[in-house]
């Protein structure tokens, strides 16, 4: 009997061709819109915890966070990280290592043109570049202590996304008015940012900027991972000491991968909502379509439930034929929104990859997403019969029969 009803739901779907296809358009572009950006947003969301799980589950990372006043102002702040907050922390219980990271902004040239790029002075220690170590050397070789007027480029130099001529091992680049040769070749790493990169030894930045004493960042290793939270605290304590200030009155911040990780996903999350729920506008204008079209589809067909009715067909089989309809109208636009969704995602994908240069941008369309959104496109379209589907099954058989 199930098979019968889905015959004729499906036979009266095809007889009504043009008309069908119009009713699941707004279905299929809304499901289409959400598969597409909840597959967008999931894989970028584990393309950044893969960076976050390469840097590393038993890293601390401290950086500045207060805002210095204007010289003279009486307000001023003293908000750097200095070489003397690393010699804190590495007397901190727990601390297996640590490794200050100077970045700046830099004004780099090459046959005239011009572009502003991150540069990271980092410590040529073998022990504290495996701390803050973020990269792995593709072409070329790493730099070395005492590496003077060298630097190793991210890749995107070689493939002539900053400069109109690719730079390669050898040549030479200009950063803030200074020559230095470019002796690495970082391996690709998936970002733009990352990938535009230069990275110097940090005595060699400290010459170029004029530094004295500065950190913007400090990275921290811990002996046991499990421990990380409390290591983080004993840190916090023997800064705020160090530095004379009252807790929640701190110009530092202390964060752990994890938590870092997990403020990206709260954003991520936020932000994939807003976009599903525009998305859903196009899913409840699908609704309300399919509704129409069955209440029409009642009014057309109120002779044929008449004769059904009057050959034997009970109120319970001619609702079920009109719900199934309708849910069969949901679940085909669900089906074509699928694919269509799919597809969208794959092409944000290559765009970003070939023409954004980076892997971040990533589709990741699991089977739970698929049913979901079929099962929720199936559910929609079968809510939007009901009142239609009683309506029709309420039709008196003489009524029906006389009716023009």
């Amino acid at each position: 009997m199930i098979l019968d009803y889905f015959a004729l739901a499906f036979n009266n779907l095809r007889r009504r061709g043009i008309r069908s296809w119009l009713t699941m358009l707004g279905i299929f572009i809304g499901i289409a819109a959400v598969v597409s950006l909840m597959s967008l947003g999931q894989g970028l969301e584990n393309a950044i915890q893969e960076q976050f799980e390469n840097l590393g589950s038993d890293r601390i990372i401290i950086d500045e966070s207060g805002v210095q006043g204007p010289p003279g102002s009486g307000t001023s702040q003293q908000t750097k990280l200095t070489s003397k907050d690393v010699e804190v922390i590495k007397k901190v219980n727990g601390v297996a290592g640590v490794a200050g990271i100077i970045i700046k902004t830099a004004q780099i040239e090459n046959d005239d043109e011009l572009a502003f790029i991150f540069v990271f002075g980092l410590s040529q220690n073998k022990e504290e570049k495996e701390i803050v170590s973020f990269f792995d050397v593709e072409q070329g070789r790493d730099l070395k202590e005492n590496d003077n007027g060298k630097v190793i480029v991210g890749i995107r130099y070689t493939e002539s996304k900053i400069f109109e001529k690719p730079l390669n091992i050898g040549d030479k680049i200009n950063i803030e008015g200074e020559s230095f040769e470019i002796v690495g070749i970082l391996e690709r790493i998936g970002n733009p940012f990352d990938d535009s990169a230069i990275i110097m030894p940090k005595e060699e930045m400290k010459k170029l900027y004029e530094i004295d004493d500065e950190e913007s960042a400090i990275h921290v290793k811990v002996e046991d991972v499990d421990e990380i939270d409390i290591v983080k605290e004993n840190i916090e304590r023997a800064l705020r000491k160090s530095r004379n200030e009252k807790e929640n009155k701190e110009t530092f911040h202390a964060h752990t991968s994890e938590e870092i990780l997990a403020t990206f996903s709260n954003i991520f999350g936020i932000v994939q909502a807003v976009l599903v729920g525009i998305a859903a506008i196009s899913l409840l204008v699908g609704a309300i379509g399919i509704a129409n079209t069955m209440y029409t589809s009642v009014l057309e067909r109120t002779k044929e439930i008449g004769i059904m009715k009057a050959i034997g067909a009970k109120n319970s089989d001619i609702f079920y034929i009109f719900l199934i309809e309708s849910g069969m109208l949901g679940f085909l636009g669900g089906v074509i929104g699928v694919v269509i969704g799919i597809g969208l995602s794959k092409l944000a994908e290559y765009y970003a990859a070939a023409q954004l240069g980076t892997n971040l941008l990533q589709a990741s369309t699991s089977p739970v997403l698929i049913a979901g959104a079929l099962l929720f496109s199936f559910l929609m379209g079968s809510l939007s019969g009901v009142l239609p589907a009683m309506q029709a099954s309420r039709l008196k058989p003489v009524d029906a029969l006389r009716y023009e």
